[in-house]
Parts: C-alpha cells; structure tokens; sequence
C-alpha cells in the first residue's frame, strides 16, 4: 500500500482538498485498498477544524465533499508515510528541515511538480485572495493528483 500526506500551512484550504480530490478519485479507479491519503499542516492554528468554508464549497461545485479536520503535522508522518506533498516553497523548507534523515527528507515534494495541464512552482495559498483564488487553486490541485495517480 502506498502511503500519502499532503501538507500545506494550516491544514485547511490546499491540503485537505488535495486529500478530497485524492480520495475521490482513488474511489473511482476502484484502488482504496492500493492508497492510503491522509492531510495535515504545518500550524497548530486549526487542529479539529473543517477546512475553510470557500474551499468547501468551491469543492462541493465540482462534486467533492472535502471533511478533514485539520491536524499538525508531527515527525513521526515521515515512518508513517511514503510520500509527502507540500504546496509551495516554504512548505517544503519547513517540513524538510523536520526531517530526521535524508530518507525522510527525500520523502517530501512539491505536489506542483506532479502538474501536466497547468504551469506553476507551486499551488497557491488562497486564504487570503478571492473565490477565483480557491477555484485556481482546486484546478492546480485537479491537475496534480490526477497525474500522482497515474503515477503510483
């Protein structure tokens, strides 16, 4: 079984959707009992909450029902987990300087890296932008885990 966490800053906008899309289409290619999907974040600012309501319903358009509740990220997801998705540049600074070694560290990508449609280093925070933000940031998200699927 391959084991996967997506990570961004607090567990509430790109990494729980990235866990929802993930698990949706999993479900479809009829492979739960292949991958195991999981979120976290880096904070500590949002543990038990659902992710944010624009994500939520940005999701809910597209047909995903993202309900996560938002948890830390601790050093021991690196035994836990195969692979490890970040969001952007300082996502992937802070996990990787977690790591405890160089097997944990190689552990952790950019999940814009796992992109084919779209162009872009990394899956934009839209917390603090508008509902096209959040809509953006689902079609990278879209993109990326579609691709990672056919890659495991």
């Amino acid at each position: 079984m391959k084991k996967i966490l997506f990570i961004c800053l607090g567990n509430i906008c790109r990494s729980p959707a990235a866990d929802g899309v993930m698990t949706h289409l999993v479900k479809e290619a009829k492979r739960e009992k292949d991958i195991l999907i999981d979120s976290a974040g880096i904070g500590d600012w949002h543990i038990g909450q659902l992710p944010d309501a624009r994500m939520r319903q940005t999701g809910m358009k597209r047909g995903y029902q993202f309900d996560h509740k938002a948890r830390q990220f601790q050093t021991s997801d690196f035994s836990r987990f195969d692979h490890i998705y970040v969001m952007d540049n300082e996502n992937y600074r802070i996990i990787t300087q977690m790591a405890r070694t160089d097997a944990d560290k190689n552990k952790v990508e950019m999940l814009a890296d796992c992109l084919r449609e779209h162009q872009s280093a990394t899956i934009p925070d839209p917390y603090y932008g508008t509902m096209d933000d959040f809509d953006y940031a689902l079609d990278l998200i879209e993109d990326a885990c579609s691709h990672l699927l056919e890659e495991l």
